[in-house]
């Protein structure tokens, strides 16, 4: 498993991600900062979990307007959304931890 430090907000932190995917953690995690800049314009300062919960919240609007004009494909192997679930889980309460302990 390879370590990516991302930047968001002005920040560094560090992501575990399948070896050859760092680049691609890179790339997510610059849109992920564009729509975490975009939020933090519009509202100001109200800390990071919010801001990054705001614009978790953009990308799920997008991703799912996105997905409205799709037919659902099932993928043999491929992971499910409990899959998806656990991992967005993982991720919130390890940003919980960072942000507590700044």
């Amino acid at each position: 498993m390879a370590t990516v430090t991302v930047e968001v907000n002005g920040r560094p932190y560090a992501v575990g991600c399948a070896d050859g995917q760092e680049q691609r953690v890179q790339m997510l995690a610059g849109l992920f900062d564009t729509h975490v800049r975009q939020v933090a314009g519009e509202v100001g300062h109200v800390g990071d979990i919010r801001l990054f919960l705001m614009a978790g919240l953009m990308l799920a609007d997008e991703l799912h307007e996105a997905r409205q004009g799709l037919p659902v494909v099932e993928v043999p192997g491929a992971p499910t959304n409990d899959g998806v679930a656990e991992a967005l889980n993982a991720v919130a309460a390890r940003l919980e931890k960072i942000v507590q302990g700044l």
